[in-house]
């Protein structure tokens, strides 16, 4: 049998990749070890976060299913950041573990030209004429051969995988699930370049061995939103608490009283492990002034009394882990259904790939994921849902979707992996994003709808929905530029907020620019405002999203413009196959690199390590002047 597309692995890039490219028409099979673990929690049971939860808002965007998932299953949700700027609020939601592998599963099972395997891939199959090497099926561990047209590699931590706790040692891609051998093989064969990686999870406590007494709760918004945009889903109605617990200098003693049999420290674990999510172990190195580290203990679900201990990553021996936990406040008798471990695995190095996340080794064959080199459920899926959009629009001749680093927080994912590389696993931070202010959790819809509805995965009821919120919002703004306000509409209110007094009548927007004041507070005060709300059944929503608009206007208008000057250099294109090694005006670190990652812009040969300004300019003689 031949498949337009074959998905291998059923984790959240797995299935954002079988899902999106099924949507768009192509046939489509995905291949995973267990069907009752799709897109399964291995760690956090959380979607989103600082900067992840505006990927999960650019996944829903563009048609993409985890923001629905997630809102259907989410048991307590929070916005962080709300202190700081708009472009730095950034939605979180504590999901019920097992309904939300259930939600996908159902789902999965019920979209059109989707079929689903259970099995273990072990062989890529692969076609070779000359330099030419491009996919042609796989086989599994059943000896089952299926054809394909594209291969999208998803496999997770599974590759390989080896965990370990303590001196122990056993093969697995997590828990209770067995690794996988041969994938990495045949890729190899074929000039594929693999390293390894390592993470880890902490221990799950019982809840009924908790003391929640003396632990302090940490509860969800009290207005809770959500992560989708359509109208499929709701706010969460009734949220759990999570709660904050504290280790100890005694803790910490007991910790380390096992660095002597941890992987992480007598040279067992080769792989490198993530930096912004480091093990306990880690911390008390790195941070050995610290007598207390913060930790979060959150529910993995509404039936079940497992907790996660957010915080306690470790793969010290299991005895060693009970003693620690023990001595936390809280924790005195606390009971574990398992230790935490940590988990070696085969990665890619991602400069191997092409922007749309095709090989530039295999023609045809995709890689999202952990395999790329991240960490993280949802950089996980934004690249699943981008490599399934581009392995069925090559099933169909058509080009490419790639996102530009002021379209998409994706957009700044892939580019930073394709252009810099790894050397750690790769998480997404604000930080790592030039034009925040443009991209924001709030606006994502604005940015990427009307591309998913081209694609295919925005439905018209859904996109006819969006436009009228677009015409809202831009009407709402319109607005408050055409109306004014006169002195005795607003004095008594700017004095109450201990504002100077004004002399003369300004605009709405005027007002609406100024920190102290809402546009919901001017929606309240002035009448004519109140009344074009009223009149046109503006929403909540769409009032906050216009007072951000507002708000920002100067610093949008003036990211806008940095970003056209770098479209630009995006503009002038570099032939794929040119031989850099000729240009002896580079530098010889430049043409090394330029050499190995193959840049198709001079904007992502400006965004490579170690390739210079003086560099860009060369290039700029030759392709750009």
């Amino acid at each position: 049998m031949v498949y337009d597309v074959i998905v291998v692995g059923g984790g959240h890039a797995g299935c954002e990749a079988a899902s999106a490219a099924a949507r768009m028409g192509s046939k489509t099979l995905l291949l995973t070890m267990d069907m009752t673990k799709f897109a399964s929690m291995s760690c956090n049971p959380a979607i989103g976060g600082v900067a992840k939860g505006q990927i999960v808002r650019e996944i829903d965007a563009l048609g993409g299913l985890m923001g629905i998932v997630t809102d259907l299953t989410t048991i307590q949700f929070r916005m962080l950041n709300r202190s700081k700027g708009a472009a730095m609020w950034s939605p979180r939601a504590q999901c019920d573990k097992s309904r939300f592998s259930a939600e996908w599963r159902h789902r999965l099972e019920n979209t059109k030209n989707l079929y689903i395997w259970q099995d273990s891939a072990v062989e890529i199959l692969l076609d070779q004429e000359g330099d030419l090497v491009r996919v042609k099926g796989l086989k599994t561990q059943m000896g089952v051969v299926f054809e394909a047209k594209t291969i999208i590699l998803t496999a997770g931590t599974f590759l390989s995988g080896l965990m370990h706790c303590g001196r122990q040692s056993a093969t697995g891609g997590r828990a209770a699930d067995p690794a996988s051998f041969g994938i990495t093989e045949s890729l190899q064969a074929v000039g594929m370049e693999v390293g390894r990686m390592k993470t880890g999870t902490p221990a799950r406590l019982d809840a009924r061995t908790i003391n929640f007494e003396a632990l302090e709760p940490q509860y969800g918004d009290e207005n809770p939103s959500k992560f989708s945009f359509s109208d499929e889903t709701e706010p969460v109605k009734e949220q759990l608490p999570c709660f904050l617990v504290y280790t100890s200098k005694e803790v910490h003693n007991t910790l380390r009283s096992g660095f002597n049999d941890s992987p992480l420290f007598n040279g067992t674990i080769q792989g490198i492990g993530p930096r912004y999510c480091p093990s306990i172990e880690d911390k008390l190195r790195t941070f050995a002034d610290k007598d207390q580290h913060q930790l979060f203990l959150e529910p993995e679900g509404v039936t079940t009394n497992e907790y996660y201990l957010n915080g306690f990553s470790s793969s010290l021996p299991y005895q060693v882990q009970i003693e620690a936990l023990h001595k936390i406040v809280g924790l005195e008798d606390v009971h574990i259904f398992r230790p935490g471990y940590a988990i070696e695995y085969d990665y890619f190095p991602p400069t191997q790939l092409r922007h749309s996340l095709e090989s530039k080794i295999v023609n045809n064959l995709y890689l999202a994921g952990q395999v790329n080199g991240t960490t993280g459920y949802e950089e996980a899926a934004a690249q699943g849902l981008i490599a399934g959009i581009n392995a069925a629009r090559r099933v169909k001749g058509e080009e490419p979707i790639v996102l530009k680093r002021d379209e998409a927080y994706i957009g700044v994912l892939i580019d930073d992996l394709v252009t810099k590389g790894v050397d750690e696993p790769y998480r997404m931070f604000t930080s790592r994003a030039e034009y925040r202010i443009l991209l924001r959790q709030d606006n994502a819809d604005l940015r990427l709808t009307p591309l998913g509805y081209k694609l295919g995965l925005i439905s018209q009821k859904r996109f006819e929905k969006f436009a009228e919120k677009k015409q809202l919002l831009e009407s709402l703004i319109s607005f408050t530029h055409e109306q004014s306000v006169k002195i005795s509409e607003i004095q008594d209110y700017l004095i109450s907020l201990g504002l100077a007094p004004i002399t003369q009548g300004r605009k709405i927007f005027d007002f609406a620019l100024r920190n102290e004041i809402t546009l919901s507070a001017l929606v309240g005060v002035l009448p004519k405002l109140r009344k074009f709300v009223k009149q046109n059944n503006i929403t909540d929503e769409i009032i906050e999203a216009a007072e951000i608009e507002i708000k920002y206007s100067g610093y949008i208008e003036r990211e806008k413009l940095v970003a056209e000057k770098l479209h630009r250099l995006e503009n002038i294109t570099i032939p794929e196959c040119f031989d850099y090694s000729q240009m002896n005006s580079l530098t010889i670190e430049a043409r090394q690199k330029l050499q190995r990652i193959r840049p198709t812009t001079i904007a992502q040969a400006s965004r490579i390590p170690g390739v210079s300004p003086a560099d860009i300019n060369v290039l700029l003689m030759r392709f750009g002047r």
